[in-house]
């Protein structure tokens, strides 16, 4: 369910005077992120600079709390600054923003960048390279090791005006959205294929006329497009009829709703 905290920062959607359309909670849409993305910016504290950040790109693997792995040669300046204060936070960002990068996702996970436990080294092993395949050519090199940021903060930020913080206990019970893997796929479909039942479903669902949408992002609870109207472009977050959980029953749920938008129109 959506946060009090949440929806007061929910973007674009119906009338004022109706309630928000239900969204995700920031602690979900972070950890759908970070589970989507396979790199990150790592930054960790200098021993050579005292107090300066030194930040760098930096892959990573994930547990199933969300915990990011890092595989990290002992001659990397991270190395040496992690062994001496394990303090670090990893900025992931949104993948294809459409040349607006501030109006892209991006989350920050603040948290103590560990050596992975020797009873723990054959997990982290396998989850890092389920991510990083190539990895395995120097994975068991002696001189790399796994690191593992113990997350105690999360700052997620979805776009113009959606921000806020997550704690550490939040972000760790939420869960990847379940449509995590296949929005790319359904976002592709809409768009090549369904642009005129995008315009219906902006019309009938978020009460705003345009000459065309386009999906932009989608999850089990519902959708967001844009849309070009008569007074420029706008954004706007349309609810499913109801929570799905794969991509038959989001297809399903689509099919009935431009039914509904259509048989009303005509």
């Amino acid at each position: 369910m959506t946060t009090s905290s949440d929806r007061k920062h929910a973007g674009p959607g119906p009338a004022s005077d109706e309630p928000p359309v239900p969204e995700p909670t920031f602690a979900e849409r972070a950890r759908t992120l970070v589970y989507l993305s396979r790199m990150g910016s790592l930054s960790t504290l200098s021993r050579k600079q005292p107090g300066f950040p030194f930040g760098s790109v930096m892959p990573y693997g994930l547990d199933n709390h969300g915990r990011p792995i890092f595989l990290i040669s002992t001659m990397a300046m991270h190395t040496q600054n992690m062994l001496a204060d394990p303090r670090a936070s990893l900025l992931v960002t949104q993948r294809d923003t459409d040349g607006e990068p501030l109006g892209a996702s991006r989350v920050t996970l603040v948290g103590n960048a560990l050596p992975v436990p020797n009873t723990e080294l054959a997990e982290a092993r396998k989850l890092y390279l389920e991510r990083h395949a190539n990895s395995q050519y120097w994975v068991d090199f002696e001189d790399f090791s796994f690191y593992r940021m113990n997350v105690v903060d999360v700052y997620y930020v979805g776009g113009f005006g959606v921000m806020g913080w997550v704690s550490d206990s939040e972000y760790d019970r939420s869960r990847p959205d379940p449509l995590a893997d296949s929005m790319a796929e359904v976002i592709q479909h809409m768009n090549a294929d369904h642009k005129d039942a995008l315009v219906s479903l902006a019309r009938k669902f978020a009460r705003i006329e345009s000459s065309d949408a386009t999906m932009t992002a989608v999850d089990r609870l519902g959708f967001h497009v844009r849309l070009k109207t008569s007074d420029g472009m706008r954004g706007a977050r349309i609810a499913f009829l109801r929570e799905v959980s794969n991509p038959a029953e989001t297809r399903k749920v689509l099919v009935e709703m431009v039914k509904q938008a259509r048989s009303q129109a005509e």
